[in-house]
């Protein structure tokens, strides 16, 4: 789950992690009262959305007077927003961040994940800050400095203050950046994130050290107990099958093919989804229905993959191990009457006879395969040949 960076420095700044002061803003209006509650004579505005790379898409504006302030917010809100990470159909910007712009001379990257492969948390800092760590990695990879946290022991101050020498910083500003870095790591671990990142982290020109960006993610297996992150969730800013998907307690992740996939594991689909690939064809989705796959999560998930357009056939793929196909087959039953794209049906496992006779018994046209391979070809096979009605 991400959040946006008003939400991100806001929890940030209750670690210690210095921030600049700011207000968020719902219209042109607010965000001209923001800026004359904060005061001075130079703003940032700033759209928010769950994306990189803003501000080269113009979605950061600075601005010197409030009538400025006011043109910024106008043309910003209500605009779609199009970075390197949003694709080409772009975010529509709903709320902007009025900042204090404060004048820097130095830019850095800092940046806090969760490295799988190791099982630790990885700190990555540069002295190269303002562009993607990507961009840094492939012009300047020594200037990247990384370090990895025991977890028995946590980060140590020493550490903070390795990586703050690490990127050039005097000694007052160390102090200052080893505040920053070490709110980071206790925000990381106390919110059960999976990346934190300040990009950039600057250095003002009277040699204080701000977080002027942030970013945040979190993990979604740990959201029951963290309700105050819940509440930060912006489903506008998510794919709204992902989002419906997730109040059914369904793992969808929509992609870019014709082939709609309903399997049970993720293990399963992932290899579905190869398979698919390998047969020549491209899935349109990743969808897990999980070891609960009643009629009615089964007929939800056939919603949600009819919900994209582009799908020419689904495959619906079940191993059932805690689950039974019987209960899959009347599901798939259900969701196919009146279905106008072709439906492949491969099951296995627990009670696979009773559901290939539910299947067979339907009256329904619908595709059986004994085999993952076959379910495949049969179902790239259909989407070539299907013709919408």
């Amino acid at each position: 789950m991400d959040i946006h960076e008003y939400q991100a420095k806001e929890l940030l700044a209750g670690f210690g992690v210095p921030v600049p002061r700011g207000s968020v803003a719902y219209s042109a209006d607010q965000a001209v009262y923001a800026a004359t509650e904060l005061g001075g004579w130079h703003w940032a505005v700033k759209a928010q959305i769950h994306s990189g790379g803003r501000g080269k898409a113009g979605g950061v504006k600075l601005c010197r007077t409030y009538q400025e302030v006011a043109a910024a917010a106008k043309a910003m809100l209500g605009a779609t927003l199009v970075t390197n990470q949003t694709g080409p159909q772009g975010k529509v910007v709903s709320r902007l961040y009025v900042e204090q712009a404060e004048p820097f001379e130095r830019e850095l990257y800092l940046g806090f994940v969760l490295d799988r492969k190791i099982e630790r948390i990885r700190i990555i800092a540069s002295a190269q800050g303002g562009m993607e760590i990507e961009e840094i990695a492939h012009n300047n990879p020594e200037s990247i400095l990384q370090i990895e946290v025991e977890p028995a022991v946590g980060l140590q101050p020493f550490q903070a203050r390795e990586i703050a020498f690490g990127l050039g910083l005097n000694i007052k500003q160390v102090s200052q950046a080893v505040t920053a870095i070490m709110g980071c790591y206790r925000a990381f671990r106390d919110l059960d994130a999976t990346m934190v990142e300040i990009n950039p982290l600057v250095v003002t020109k009277d040699q204080r050290v701000l977080a002027l960006d942030a970013k945040m993610s979190f993990d979604d297996n740990a959201l029951f107990r963290r309700r105050q992150i819940v509440e930060m969730r912006d489903v506008q800013e998510e794919d709204p099958r992902e989002a419906q998907a997730n109040q059914h307690g369904l793992n969808y992740v929509g992609l870019e093919g014709d082939i709609g996939c309903i399997i049970n594991g993720a293990g399963l689909a992932m290899a579905t989804m190869d398979m698919i690939k390998y047969a020549g064809g491209e899935p349109a989705n990743f969808l897990d229905v999980g070891g609960g796959a009643s009629p009615e999560r089964v007929q939800t998930a056939f919603n949600l993959v009819l919900s994209d357009r582009n799908v020419k056939a689904i495959l619906v793929n079940i191993f059932a191990g805690i689950n039974r196909c019987d209960w899959v087959a009347q599901g798939v039953v259900q969701a196919a009457r009146g279905l106008r794209v072709p439906l492949i049906v491969r099951l296995a496992g627990t009670n696979v006879e009773a559901g290939q006779k539910i299947v067979r018994e339907s009256g329904l046209p619908i595709i059986t395969a004994d085999s993952l391979a076959e379910a495949a070809q049969k179902a790239v096979q259909a989407a070539r040949e299907h013709v919408p009605a």
